[in-house]
């Protein structure tokens, strides 16, 4: 049963998450789609992966999107519940398809990934009317995604999400630049940075945070989008780990050390610990551990969102480091 505010029944999620849904189909072995063989099947998209991430730490979680009337489709919806998402919010769009995505795994370091979702995706056709503007309000956290504002009428629909907020914090906007949703990264740029206006957290890479505020120095990437009135900037720097910057506090999260299987989807695990931290109140070092932790957990499997970790896991992989 879903907590409500109390006066209507409108439900309160603890995460709510904006944005892709699909069908990820990963090769169970290394090396180019042109020789392998044999996929695997997992639910995919960024967001749903932050909240399927999220409820695997107990948080109760629901992503708002829409899929093609498909097989495909319906497997997203039976995914989501089996991971204890709610998807109320995720419609059915007459005439499309649901996306898929595949990739090739090179490890350690170089997983090329493709996106099927030409000539458009369902996850697009997210109309700022038919949001529940009341669950997005009432959200504990939420958490909308750059990709979001590639095309119309997704775009305006997100920006109506954040400005709905009206930076309640925690509002997190996931910075999520592909360049293969853009017409330009000039557009990406301008686009992200009116969204940004309306977010308390960003979260994002050096390509990213680059394309949003024209600089891949961790530190003044983090200070320029503190400038833009965000209270918590997290940067990740891949290799050289993760670092988060407040007003107040600067915090580098080192790298847990796993074999890397597949590093697709590690930044969603990231991102639902982030939640969990966030929603937790912990100690910023203490959110980045577990965040970096939950990341090296998904990076070690070839799923993205059944490989996300519950907190028995995260901690049991942070003591073994010790």
């Amino acid at each position: 049963m879903n907590v409500t505010d109390g006066t209507s029944m409108t439900p309160v999620f603890d995460v709510l998450t904006m944005g892709r849904c699909g069908v990820d189909f990963y090769p169970t072995e290394h090396g180019s789609l042109v020789d392998v063989q044999h996929f695997d099947k997992f639910l995919g998209g960024s967001p749903a992966n932050v909240a399927v991430a999220a409820s695997r730490l107990g948080q109760r979680a629901a992503l708002i999107s829409r899929t093609g009337p498909d097989p495909l489709g319906a497997y997203v919806h039976a995914a989501l519940r089996g991971f204890g998402v709610d998807d109320r919010y995720v419609s059915e769009v007459a005439g499309f398809q649901t996306p898929v995505t595949l990739c090739e795994t090179f490890p350690p370091d170089n997983f090329p990934i493709y996106f099927y979702r030409q000539p458009k995706a369902p996850d697009l056709e997210i109309f700022p009317e038919e949001l529940d503007m009341s669950a997005i309000k009432l959200a504990r956290l939420f958490w909308a995604t750059a990709g979001g504002l590639s095309v119309e009428p997704s775009r305006t629909a997100t920006m109506a999400a954040l400005a709905a907020r009206k930076r309640q914090h925690p509002t997190v906007l996931d910075l999520d630049y592909r360049p293969v949703f853009w017409t330009s990264p000039k557009e990406a740029r301008d686009c992200v940075r009116a969204a940004v206006q309306f977010a308390s957290i960003a979260v994002g890479n050096l390509d990213e945070v680059e394309v949003c505020v024209d600089t891949r120095d961790p530190d003044e990437a983090a200070d320029r989008l503190l400038e833009l009135g965000c209270t918590l900037v997290i940067v990740k720097m891949g290799p050289h780990g993760v670092l988060a910057k407040t007003l107040d506090e600067r915090v580098i999260g080192v790298p847990v050390a796993v074999e890397v299987v597949n590093g697709l989807g590690a930044g969603d695990g990231f991102g639902g610990a982030l939640c969990h931290g966030v929603l937790s109140q912990w100690p910023l070092a203490r959110i980045i551990e577990i965040a970096n932790a939950a990341g090296a957990i998904v990076a070690s499997n070839l799923a993205c969102s059944s490989a996300m970790p519950t907190m028995a896991e995260i901690t049991q992989l942070l003591e073994s480091e010790h």
